[in-house]
């Protein structure tokens, strides 16, 4: 049975704004302010340059020595761009530093959601949010953040300069940069919006992508391969669809500054030449007004340019958000201290018991209904029924993935929801049907229950499984890669790989699904054997359509409908359980 599915899609998730920024740009506010303090050193230096060229200009007006004048232009020239440089590179550090701060946060934060999240959404979406949306965010702030405290320095600044130098000349600039302004943000209104989209159907493209490449042999052997791509591709226009979107509407926004700067400049430059004739003002002043001009409307750029990139940067802090924002998994009782879960004593109370357990799927299908169950320590048994029974989900509850909907699970008599989660994880072994094998080599795969196991362990719990003289095939031994998700094992090797696995980490109860599905005759007897003797020294629990793995188990549990429909050994149940006898047959064991 597979794990549960919420029905329908992830509720839409609030806006981000600037408020929702702060938090992640604050670990990084030291390097920021070292920037903000470099961009305003170098806004100093850029307001000095108009003011050091019409010196120049009077200097040469008068006959006066030229070489002082013009070495402190130059000075100030280089500094003014040793600063940018300077900034510019703190800046794109901070900026990396921040897409990795929020990376490793996103990262975190989707490894430990509870399994539901993973149930609802699209590992391909999820992977887009790490990889594309942070990528975003860092735009935003190399071009958003920073810049704008240094362009309303050199903004104030040229204003005050421009008023010092001709009054009607700055009233008339500020009259067409204000229309061009203004038409502007008018312009990127609804970037954020469209930008969100885009970013939505990205994540849905590397869904697609994601989708395609874990089934490609599959696809191939169906002959859907150009199904297949036609489905990506159909996803991948939508995403530039939605792309094209956003560039129209950022396209709408640099026309607007430019005909701002253009109209000040000229117009500037038709009244300032007729005050120069009618003797209002000199050349110098006039050049250095056109200077400040172009001061003013640099930053005014900057601005602009700025607002659509933040615009821009909160749609995809939007994605970002809605899974900082998912609770993590959380112990019942976050208010205990961390600790080990409790062993059973013999005689005590079972080592896990279910007490009238009953799960729904989220749309209210039951699963299970009342299912009761105690295992005592170091006993085997075993779950078997149909298909869709609610076998695997038992398996499920008990390791915490979901939430009962009524009843209770007690380990040694306790109720786990009295117990933080990781420490019963630590007493228990679980091998999903599917037997997940990491990308890496065998070793990876197994230190992953027991980093500090020791080779010949490793050696040992091969053995068990009967991998020994698979591994030894390859020179590299322990250290042979096995492949994306075990691709270059056989079925029944990754299905030993995981067993093995989990015994290295000599859980008190291993959780076993389906051990025996994608082994042959040889290797299930053999795996037989081992199990029981694993079950001599510990407590299994297994869910089994092959009953010849089972028959000896101290109790076979029959389930149906998510219910318990019977319960004993082999024999018993062939007598007094219809439904067992029934699978028995089929089976040839009876």
């Amino acid at each position: 049975m597979t794990a549960p599915v919420a029905p329908g899609e992830p509720a839409a998730p609030a806006a981000a704004g600037l408020r929702d920024l702060l938090p992640l740009l604050r670990p990084h506010r030291r390097a920021l302010l070292v920037a903000a303090g470099l961009s305003l050193v170098g806004a100093a230096a850029a307001l000095a340059q108009p003011a050091l060229v019409a010196h120049v200009i009077e200097v040469v007006g008068a006959g006066e020595p030229l070489l002082p004048a013009v070495g402190l232009l130059v000075v100030v020239l280089l500094v003014s761009s040793a600063l940018r440089a300077l900034q510019q590179f703190v800046l794109q550090r901070t900026a990396e530093g921040f897409v990795l701060t929020t990376r490793l946060a996103l990262t975190d934060r989707l490894l430990r959601l509870p399994v539901a999240e993973y149930d609802r959404r699209r590992t391909g979406d999820l992977m887009s949010r790490v990889g594309s949306d942070t990528t975003l965010l860092r735009a935003t702030v190399t071009a958003g953040v920073v810049e704008v405290a240094g362009s309303v320095v050199v903004g104030v600044g040229a204003l005050v300069a421009m008023a010092v130098v001709d009054v009607w000349l700055l009233l008339l600039t500020v009259v067409a940069v204000a229309i061009g302004a203004s038409t502007a943000v008018l312009a990127s209104r609804g970037v954020r919006r469209m930008s969100q989209r885009a970013q939505e159907e990205v994540g849905a493209m590397t869904a697609a992508v994601e989708r395609a490449l874990s089934a490609v042999r599959t696809i191939r052997a169906s002959g859907a391969t150009t199904r297949e791509a036609a489905a990506v591709g159909a996803s991948a226009e939508r995403a530039y669809a939605a792309g094209v979107q956003v560039a129209r509407r950022e396209a709408l926004v640099s026309p607007a500054g430019s005909i701002a700067v253009q109209g000040a400049f000229l117009a500037v430059l038709g009244v300032g030449g007729y005050r120069v004739a009618s003797g209002s003002i000199g050349v110098a002043d006039l050049v250095a007004f056109i200077l400040y001009l172009f001061l003013l409307v640099m930053p005014l750029g900057q601005l602009i340019g700025a607002w659509t990139q933040l615009q821009t940067g909160l749609g995809a802090l939007t994605r970002i958000q809605e899974v900082l924002g998912l609770d993590p998994e959380q112990d019942e009782q976050p208010e205990r201290p961390a600790g080990v879960a409790p062993t059973a004593r013999p005689g005590a109370a079972p080592l896990l018991e279910l007490e009238d357990v009953s799960f729904s799927y989220p749309d209210g299908t039951p699963v299970l209904r009342g299912v009761s169950l105690r295992i005592a320590p170091r006993s085997r048994v075993a779950l078997v029924g149909p298909s869709g029974a609610g076998k695997s989900t038992v398996l499920a509850l008990i390791e915490g993935f979901y939430p009962v909907d009524s009843g209770t699970i007690r380990w040694a008599g306790t109720d786990v929801r009295e117990l933080p989660r990781a420490a019963l994880r630590a007493r228990l072994g679980y091998v999903e049907q599917e037997a997940p094998v990491l990308a890496g080599t065998v070793r990876d795969n197994l230190l992953l229950t027991r980093p500090d196991a020791t080779d010949p362990e490793l050696w040992a719990v091969l053995a068990d499984v009967g991998l020994t003289e698979v591994v030894r095939r390859s020179p590299r031994g322990l250290d042979v890669a096995v492949g994306d998700e075990g691709v270059l094992l056989s079925g029944g090797e990754r299905q030993r790989l995981a067993i093995a696995r989990s015994l290295l980490a000599r859980p008190e109860l291993l959780l076993l699904d389906e051990p025996t599905a994608s082994l042959d005759a040889r290797n299930e007897s053999l795996l037989r054997e081992t199990l029981a003797a694993a079950s001599a020294g510990r407590t299994l629990l297994v869910v089994a359509h092959r009953l010849s793995t089972v028959l000896d188990s101290d109790e076979i549990v029959v389930l149906d409908q998510g219910r318990v429909v019977a319960r004993g050994t082999h024999a018993e149940l062939v007598d007094s359980s219809p439904l067992y006898r029934e699978l028995a047959a089929a089976q040839l064991l009876v």
